[in-house]
């Protein structure tokens, strides 16, 4: 989540990939740093460590919520999006 947010902060487009075990605690974080609106994509828990073809299936059930992620407008500090110039 953390990454995301200074993508976000630097005008980066970003998606944050978080497991469902720290869905909740990633919610927390991105609205402590006043982002809660930072793209970001659940993830089955665990996904480290389940084998080479498992990952390429999380990746390929993923894949279109991280690019529509990408091409979303981005969260500003309080939130609201900013268009994909910053404005």
């Amino acid at each position: 989540m953390r990454d995301g947010v200074k993508l976000a902060r630097q005008g980066i487009p970003a998606v944050a990939l978080v497991t469902s075990e720290f869905w909740a605690q990633g919610d927390f974080v991105a609205r402590s740093v006043g982002m809660p609106d930072v793209p970001r994509v659940m993830l089955p828990h665990p996904v480290a460590a389940t084998g080479v073809e498992n990952i390429r299936r999380v990746a390929d059930s993923i894949r279109d919520a991280v690019l529509a992620g990408l091409a979303r407008r981005r969260p500003s500090r309080t939130g609201e999006g900013e268009g994909p110039d910053g404005a």
